[in-house]
């Protein structure tokens, strides 16, 4: 079995419990997150009809949630939005949360979506866990409209430069994986989180490799004391 069928796998294990864990991990915060990113895109776009989103690692669909609420309170008319995943055991949970969304069992480096069709890609606490994470740079570019946005909220490897850095670090590798497997009964699920994000590139090298895709950021901010990173990068 490959990187990319394991990870895919262990998710599948954990997917009936990740919603709860992703609540009580995160203190509610992802909820902010997700909220700032999606305002902040509908904002930088500045379009009150979007003909199609596309949430890639889709997961249980919290992120598509966002979209669907935000857009709302904001009279955004969203015509079509889909949540693409390879875990067909998440997205069952998604598609119990929100029938009315078409879900797609795919990977993001190889989406079944036409060229120049979509209007917004968001990725969230997902491109990590993509191993040919530069192709899906280039895929999300291929199926981006010219003008189009790329939403990135991820856990982003920081410089450990404050005692606030070193608390969250410690929180990261000791705490979430005992919280986590204690919820899920998977300690390995969330003992890769941490130590994927420890592998995972810096925000600076996130930026260079959207850029060599031809997708440029426009945006970028650190939330909750480093621990989330949103970019936000526009296909030119």
């Amino acid at each position: 079995m490959g990187k990319q069928e394991k990870i895919v796998s262990m998710f599948n294990d954990i997917s009936g419990k990740y919603d709860i864990a992703n609540r009580v991990l995160s203190m509610g915060i992802d909820k902010s997150w997700r909220n700032k990113a999606c305002k902040l895109a509908f904002d930088f776009y500045g379009k009150n009809r979007i003909e199609k989103i596309a949430d890639v690692a889709c997961g249980t669909g919290d992120m598509i949630d966002f979209w669907l609420k935000i857009a709302k309170q904001n009279r955004i008319e969203v015509e079509n939005i889909v949540g693409i995943d390879p875990s067909v055991g998440m997205m069952d949970v998604a598609k119990k949360k929100l029938p009315e969304v078409e879900f797609i069992e795919a990977g993001a480096a190889n989406m079944p979506l036409e060229s120049e069709s979509t209007d917004i890609i968001s990725i969230s606490y997902g491109i990590r866990n993509v191993v040919q994470r530069q192709e899906a740079f280039y895929e999300f570019a291929r199926v981006l409209k010219t003008n189009g946005l790329v939403v990135i909220s991820e856990f982003t490897k920081n410089e450990k430069n404050s005692p606030i850095d070193y608390l969250t670090d410690f929180y990261m590798n000791k705490i979430l994986p005992t919280l986590g497997g204690m919820i899920t009964k998977n300690k390995e699920a969330y003992t890769y989180l941490p130590n994927s994000i420890d592998e995972f590139l810096t925000t600076d090298n996130l930026c260079k490799e959207l850029k060599e895709a031809g997708l440029e950021p426009i945006y970028t901010k650190a939330f909750s004391m480093n621990i989330s990173t949103l970019i936000i990068a526009r296909k030119v």
